[in-house]
């Protein structure tokens, strides 16, 4: 097993710092500024996204999530691993700058790998040049959706239609003026086998019936894009837009979720990366009963740790990725619950830490970090519970 990094991740590594540096930070301020000041639309890109995105194509950062080298940079997930680990640094401006961010790059994944040439000519081109972004539509509010099976929202068929019925939330980016389709997964079968029982559907979001009716806030947080309660009501789409045809939903699910885990947990460790040079810098320049911060023995003791979770979990991730790319998914599936769990809970410890050195400012909005600690609090849920994947991987354990 050989982490060294190829030489083309090297040098996507190289001129993505350097477009944080020049493009990324400066633009985090400005946004900041937007906020602060009572203009900030999650509906709306912040103005800055035009020139982040004109930028980072010209100089070829752009679909670096996809491996595929028509469509994206071709890149493996083990490549790609460490160019989302740099974008985590800024969640909020630099995926989406790249056009590497959730949802939209699962739902282009799932379009790549199961879209007809139809379903790819409207919505996939679409989403690769940047030109729309997308919503996915899966967890409910009245049940428990960490279990699938529990899922009441319909795709029935009706003549060379289906009509969708049901509610969703926590519909990433669903809010947006530029999110134009759902990728909904709903019931088509009720009496089916549990894992053949559901479908996913593409759904324009201009279509009579689909509602948005709230903007759900992240511990007060609303996000770009936002996170959207969504009904649909007897929503009448082509058949043609159903994907890779009835029943194949938890197959569908399955293939997007393992390198999109990837995604999430490396950027979850630029996450860390950032609290942890936040914590160091600030130690470093605040004194307390008569010396600086950090040299005193529990602050020395919270960098430390940080410094091995995060290297640790890095590890971690990066076995996974070269599992999915050697194995294939299957074979990665209780690394990729492993990394669910752990990549989320490093970087809450080591933003927590660097939050208490911060002090009162750790827990306003004048960093980042109160921002941060939301995000990856929520990764604790998203996606499937922690406890869910501990659950994957202790059956694993017990077989």
């Amino acid at each position: 097993m050989d982490f060294s990094h190829s030489e083309r991740s090297m040098q996507y590594q190289e001129q993505l710092l350097a477009f944080m540096d020049e493009y990324i930070y400066p633009a985090e301020r400005s946004v900041k500024k937007t906020r602060d000041a009572g203009s900030y639309n999650p509906a709306e890109a912040p103005p800055e996204m035009v020139g982040l995105k004109v930028a980072a194509r010209k100089q070829g950062l752009w679909n670096l999530f996809l491996p595929d080298d028509e469509y994206g940079a071709g890149l493996t997930n083990s490549e790609y691993a460490p160019l989302a680990e740099i974008m985590g640094h800024v969640i909020e401006l630099a995926p989406e700058a790249t056009n590497c961010s959730a949802p939209d790059t699962g739902n282009m994944e799932v379009l790549h790998m199961f879209g007809t040439p139809e379903q790819k000519e409207r919505w996939l081109l679409p989403l690769l040049e940047g030109e729309i972004r997308s919503n996915f539509g899966m967890t409910e509010p009245a049940v428990a959706s960490s279990d699938p099976r529990n899922l009441e929202a319909s795709v029935v068929r009706d003549g060379d239609d289906y009509i969708i019925s049901g509610t969703k939330w926590w519909s990433t980016g669903a809010i947006s003026n530029d999110s134009k389709v759902s990728i909904f997964m709903g019931v088509t079968d009720p009496a089916a086998p549990p894992k053949e029982r559901f479908s996913m559907i593409l759904v324009p979001m201009d279509t009579d019936g689909v509602e948005i009716v709230r903007d759900l806030p992240v511990f007060g947080y609303h996000h770009r894009g936002g996170h959207a309660e969504v009904v649909y009501h007897d929503v009448r789409v082509p058949a043609t837009n159903m994907i890779a045809g009835p029943g194949q939903g938890y197959m569908i699910a399955q293939a997007r979720l393992g390198p999109g885990r990837i995604h999430h947990a490396m950027r979850a460790i630029g996450q860390a990366e950032r609290a942890l040079k936040m914590m160091v810098e600030r130690a470093k320049t605040r004194t307390a009963f008569g010396t600086t911060i950090a040299d005193k023995g529990v602050v020395q003791d919270w960098i430390a740790e940080s410094r091995l979770m995060i290297d640790q979990t890095r590890l971690l991730v990066l076995r996974t990725a070269w599992l999915i790319d050697t194995q294939g998914n299957k074979a990665a599936r209780q690394e990729v619950s492993a990394i669910k769990v752990v990549a989320p809970r490093t970087a809450l410890w080591v933003i927590d830490r660097a939050i208490q050195v911060h002090g009162g400012m750790g827990v306003s909005d004048d960093t980042p970090l109160a921002s941060m600690w939301a995000n990856m609090r929520t990764l604790q849920i998203a996606d499937g519970p922690d406890e869910v994947h501990k659950m994957v991987i202790a059956r694993r354990e017990l077989r």
